[in-house]
């Protein structure tokens, strides 16, 4: 996947001063926080893996993306509408 990013000139001025180089800081952080989030989803699938004895894959991108196929994990999208849903159940519930 690519993704592109525009920065203003002063955002750009401003990361010069955070960064030796804006885009290799850019691509540190993105990475490193993909890093997180396959961790925390290996965690939550093996997990649920073991409770239903479902065969555990061999690698964390296999386990991320059987994860996401059983629907162990969500996209965020995926859960900020459910819990917009839920919302507006409840309060429709409570009119």
């Amino acid at each position: 996947m690519n993704y592109q990013i525009t920065l203003s000139a002063v955002e750009d001025a401003a990361l010069s001063y955070a960064a030796f180089s804006q885009q290799e800081w850019i691509d540190n952080a993105i990475h490193e926080r993909c890093r997180i989030a396959i961790d925390e989803i290996v965690s939550i699938a093996v997990e649920n893996f073991l409770a239903v004895g479902e065969p555990i894959p061999q690698s964390k991108e296999a386990i991320v993306a059987r994860a996401f196929e059983l629907g162990v994990v969500k996209t965020a999208a995926q859960r900020q509408a459910e819990a917009a849903a839920a919302r507006a159940q409840q309060e429709a519930q409570g009119a």
